[in-house]
């Protein structure tokens, strides 16, 4: 896997952070890189790597796309009959998904948390989730947690809506995620995939304060990528669009009689893609598609304080005299 670095000239690296200190900029990280797919223990152990390079090369926070542990299911879009009534290959491909879930707390979790303690990072990773308790016992949620530099999680979001087909596999989140949160590396908060195009969570989440925001796809293809960039502009915001990767052989072999076909349509299924935009919407890392790569970039938050002198969606831009705005987070 190779590394990208964005850094700015004249710039260095502090240990702590101060919005308002533009001296002081944050290293982070997007680990644009395959999972092993429905392998929860082998993809754990990747993460892990990724994060102690991520920490070798000085981020504050380290980022992974869409229902990383262990799979974001493309092939439910990408092989023809899975989604069929009835389809044993769907059901077999499905059950291992559910045994490979992530349980929170759990030992996956306890791994997570204890690498970001170690090493002083950050981590937010998409997950797919499964609640074994209370209510909803069984259900699987396409989920986006936030581990502090301390190893606490400091928050966990349900995706509010799945998409399409992806209800067959995860059921409607909460809006008790809707919030960023303090770390090391700024106020951090994030929304997965079409969620950017909730205009009322995006507003929950620019209220909330966000410096850095999270935007979790499978691919950042061009409209995810306008989505990204709308994100940060609208927010004032950084952006950490992050994509993952995958093979078409990576499609789960219980599939192999209905993606047969796809073999002459290319080696990629998910292709990255991953990207890092300032609050004027400018690249500061420009995608990058196809490959594995830890993506690294500096941000400098006085570049949120001189956008927000003409936008500022929740400041002098948001007219609470005549607009009312609450979330449930029920």
């Amino acid at each position: 896997m190779k590394t990208v670095v964005k850094k700015k000239s004249g710039e260095s690296m502090t240990n702590h952070v101060n919005a308002n200190d533009s001296r002081n900029p944050v290293r982070v990280a997007i680990a644009q890189a395959a999972p092993v797919y429905l392998d929860l223990e082998a993809s754990l152990e990747k993460a892990l790597e990724l994060i102690n390079r991520g920490a070798r090369q000085d981020a504050r926070l380290v980022v992974f796309a869409e229902a990383w542990l262990p799979d974001y299911p493309a092939w439910l879009d990408v092989c023809s009959g899975a989604v069929l009534w009835g389809s044993s290959y769907t059901k077999d491909v499905f059950a291992r998904l559910r045994a490979n879930s992530v349980r929170v707390p759990g030992p996956e979790i306890d791994a997570l948390r204890g690498v970001a303690r170690d090493r002083g990072i950050s981590i937010v990773i998409g997950l797919n989730e499964r609640l074994d308790a209370g209510p909803g016992n069984g259900t699987l949620y396409n989920t986006l947690l936030t581990i502090s530099e301390e190893g606490r999680v400091v928050n966990l979001h349900r995706k509010l809506v799945p998409t399409f087909n992806e209800r067959l596999i995860w059921g409607q989140g909460n809006a008790r995620g809707l919030q960023a949160v303090s770390t090391s590396a700024g106020r951090v908060g994030g929304l997965i995939c079409w969620e950017h195009w909730m205009p009322l969570a995006r507003m929950a989440m620019h209220d909330a304060g966000e410096q850095i925001h999270i935007a979790a796809w499978p691919t950042v293809n061009d409209v995810h990528q306008l989505a990204s960039r709308h994100y940060a502009f609208e927010g004032r915001c950084f952006v950490l669009a992050a994509g993952l990767l995958m093979r078409i052989k990576d499609l789960p072999r219980e599939l192999a009689p209905v993606s047969s076909k796809l073999v002459e349509q290319g080696e990629w299924v998910e292709r990255g893609g991953s990207a890092v935009i300032g609050p004027d919407a400018a690249y500061v890392v420009e995608p990058v598609f196809d490959r594995e790569e830890l993506i690294m970039a500096d941000l400098n938050f006085k570049q949120i304080d001189r956008e927000v002198m003409t936008l500022d969606v929740s400041g002098h831009y948001s007219r609470p005299d005549l607009f009312h705005f609450e979330v449930r987070k029920l």
